[in-house]
């Protein structure tokens, strides 16, 4: 995170750069600058954590190359998958069973 100078203002700009990058010998390696908020950069630092990522850098390339590789999957079902993971978080959502969930699947494999 950049340092703060300033103690009674925001960081409101916070680099990737400022983060370890991982492995900089390898010459095919570029350095992208992303700018996010505090709070995103929260919760993508306890992802890549909770996921066993060694790094951010790594985590963030891993997404990166999964959103360019399967390009099928739209950022619309990626809202929808973020909408259902708030409202398990929330208690807004019942949790459904692994069987439940097979037999909505079959049942809309018949109805194709």
């Amino acid at each position: 995170m950049v340092a703060n100078a300033f103690p009674h203002t925001r960081v409101k700009h916070l680099y990737m750069s400022d983060a370890e990058t991982g492995d900089d010998a390898d010459p095919e390696m570029v350095q992208v600058n992303l700018r996010v908020s505090e709070a995103f950069l929260e919760d993508i630092d306890a992802t890549w954590r909770e996921q066993g990522f060694n790094s951010r850098s790594e985590f963030l390339r891993y997404a990166a190359r999964d959103a360019v590789k399967h390009p099928e999957f739209s950022r619309e079902g990626w809202k929808q998958v973020a909408a259902s993971e708030h409202d398990l978080r929330t208690d807004r959502s019942e949790l459904v069973s692994r069987d439940e969930v097979l037999e909505l699947m079959d049942r809309e494999a018949d109805a194709e």
